[in-house]
């Protein structure tokens, strides 16, 4: 299952399904630019929004609502308008959702959970995955203590990137590097992973597809098909099924590599024709 492939803006590629989690709209480390640029070139029969779109956490203390966060609600609004089933999954960031779950309003559904069945048959429990962080579920004030502290961190990694960007570097996640390198972090990791894959296991589905931890990955644990679609504050990540049932992660540091390697190798077809 390799990164999805890069297509031109005006292409769009048609797709089955398409998840992504953590958004984050409301916040300042929000990559709403890159998200509605991403939704613009797919049609997809379903989308599914897996949990903390719209950070209600950070909403309380302030309003921050720039036009590129009305933006990705238009994109969504119009995929749905368009045909594109969308289902809604409340996560713990967006919790004030949970209240309307099993609302429907035309195409889009409003869900605590969803069971997404794949064009080969694959049974994947949808759910954002905050019921298994023992931190958030049980020790919700350290639950904001975290985020406080991980936000000091976006911070920091908004303004690495303005200095790689403005040097031709390509997008770059401290936070999502940190979490590579920490122990503390890699173990809390491994143990969300265990936990949900156990529910799955208990619950006789195939696989699962969530978010929550910012840790795009796709993986099997035993029996169970992991699927994580990451973010679009720290990696710009999401899952992509198509047509014959296999799923891929796109990462958007990866489109930004693979163009660049096509610009070099252009600019020096160019040059040597020269």
């Amino acid at each position: 299952m390799s990164s999805a492939q890069s297509f031109p803006p005006s292409d769009k590629q048609s797709v089955r399904t398409l998840w992504i989690s953590d958004v984050h709209l409301g916040t300042r480390d929000c990559k709403a630019e890159h998200l509605a640029r991403f939704l613009k070139r797919y049609r997809a029969d379903t989308l599914y929004l897996v949990g903390d779109i719209i950070d209600g956490w950070r909403l309380r203390s302030g309003i921050y609502w720039p036009q590129a966060h009305t933006n990705v609600i238009r994109r969504l609004l119009t995929l749905s308008k368009r045909g594109t089933t969308v289902i809604y999954v409340t996560g713990n960031h967006d919790e004030f959702l949970r209240r309307y779950s099993a609302l429907v309003l035309g195409n889009i559904q409003l869900v605590d959970e969803a069971e997404h069945v794949t064009a080969d048959g694959r049974r994947l429990l949808v759910i954002h995955g905050d019921q298994f962080d023992v931190v958030t579920r049980c020790h919700r004030w350290l639950a904001f203590l975290g985020d406080s502290a991980y936000g000091v961190t976006l911070v920091l990694n908004r303004w690495l990137n303005h200095w790689r960007e403005r040097w031709g570097y390509g997008y770059w996640s401290l936070s999502a590097f940190l979490k590579h390198k920490v122990k503390t972090a890699v173990n809390f990791i491994g143990d969300f992973e265990e936990a949900i894959a156990h529910e799955c296991l208990r619950r006789g589905f195939n696989g699962v597809v969530c978010g929550h931890i910012h840790h795009a990955e796709i993986r099997r644990l035993g029996a169970v098909e992991y699927l994580n679609c990451g973010d679009w504050v720290e990696s710009c990540t999401a899952l992509i099924e198509h047509w014959d049932g296999t799923i891929e992660l796109y990462r958007l540091a990866d489109e930004q590599a693979l163009l660049a390697r096509r610009g070099a190798e252009l600019a020096s077809v160019v040059g040597t024709a020269a």
